[in-house]
């Protein structure tokens, strides 16, 4: 299996390379990783006992992934985290104690969806504002070539066909506004957990101070202003 490209039936005809590469395995993965070195350094900011050492190895081996491990640890755990964790271990050992503390699975699994998501965007819109650009030259390239415009597909009066072509820029510049929107109000989920609650940071810092701190800590870590101020996931 090809970990560094996402796989559907459809990316091999629709999706381009830096999308495909956006949602494979190993940028997935690899964010996960990310994310629990923020929990670490994190933790350790706010006194946990945490050694730039351990933190050191495993930022290190952010991207060194052995998917054979990963395959073997979770046909037996029968569970995707736990088999990351385990197999990250064996390549930070130093860290292995402390890597995942007190988070849940929602912790890495749910941050890197946002995370993943927001990457999205922002190639969207790259790729958005470079078709506007186009068009805008195609469109004062063509402002003086006539053609015949159409209503309600029957014949009307003459216009342009750089006229033609800002109709289309429109659609897209409203496009644009609306996922810059979307763009700006992406917030993280933060370390509350599958039912939001934090109580396993509760009882690992015993201070609650401190653990009104996490969140805003691992989002700065990775780059987002904001979190949600509650959430749940999985609730059945």
């Amino acid at each position: 299996m090809d970990n560094n490209t996402y796989v559907t039936p459809l990316s091999g005809r629709y999706a381009s390379k830096e999308m495909n590469e956006l949602w494979s395995n190993d940028r997935k993965y690899s964010t996960w990783r990310k994310l629990w070195v923020a929990l670490a350094e994190t933790e350790k900011e706010l006194g946990i006992d945490i050694t730039d050492e351990q933190i050191n190895q495993m930022r290190e081996n952010i991207n060194n992934i052995d998917y054979d491990v990963v395959a073997k640890r979770e046909s037996e755990c029968r569970h995707d985290v736990m088999a990351h964790v385990y197999e990250f271990g064996t390549k930070a050992p130093l860290a292995k104690p402390i890597i995942h503390l007190g988070a849940t699975s929602c912790f890495v699994t749910d941050n890197t969806d946002v995370i993943l998501m927001t990457e999205g965007l922002r190639l969207i819109k790259k790729k958005l504002v470079l078709v506007i650009h186009n068009l805008k030259e195609f469109a004062l390239k063509n402002k003086d070539v006539v053609c015949l415009g159409y209503t309600h597909f029957q014949p009307a009066q003459l216009t342009t066909v750089g006229k033609r072509a800002t109709l289309w820029m429109q659609d897209l510049l409203e496009d644009l506004e609306e996922l810059e929107f979307v763009e700006s109000h992406m917030k993280l989920l933060g370390c509350k957990g599958t039912t939001g609650t934090q109580e396993s940071f509760m009882k690992l810092f015993k201070d609650e101070e401190k653990v009104k701190q996490i969140d805003s800590k691992i989002a700065e870590k990775m780059g987002f202003e904001k979190v949600y101020p509650v959430s749940r996931t999985n609730l059945y």
